[in-house]
């Protein structure tokens, strides 16, 4: 898939595992052609190990693990509103969401009494 190339800081470089500018790695910039090459070969081999998309992610079978909270009897429900969201970060969150829907990561519940917001927290370094 085409993703856009964010710029780097000196001495890195990307370098492509597909065809066509596809599958962008960040690399060294020191290292030689012959060194970007061996480095490539062996990220193709192990590509699925590795996980480069989210659809490489392969979740494990709720028959084997099931993750179950066991409530008190009398505890009830708690909804909050959703937080509003600056316009940039509500894109970037847009996209997160929906990639993760896609991938089958997470799936819309429409009747759930326990619900809460979208919790965003950057990245240190960006």
């Amino acid at each position: 898939p085409k993703v856009e190339l964010k710029p780097l800081p000196k001495g890195l470089r990307y370098e492509f595992l597909g065809l066509n500018s596809t599958y962008p790695v960040i690399v060294n910039a020191s290292l030689s052609p012959h060194e970007i090459e061996t480095l490539l070969v062996e990220l193709r081999k192990y590509r699925k190990a590795l996980g480069y998309s989210l659809d490489d992610i392969k979740g494990l079978s709720p028959t084997l693990c099931t993750h179950r909270i066991h409530l008190e009897n009398e505890s009830k429900g708690s909804i909050e509103a959703q937080r509003r969201l600056n316009p940039k970060l509500k894109e970037v969150v847009k996209k997160e969401v929906l990639k993760l829907l896609d991938a089958g990561i997470i799936y819309p519940i429409s009747d759930s009494t326990w619900i809460s917001p979208v919790h965003c927290v950057p990245k240190k370094g960006g």
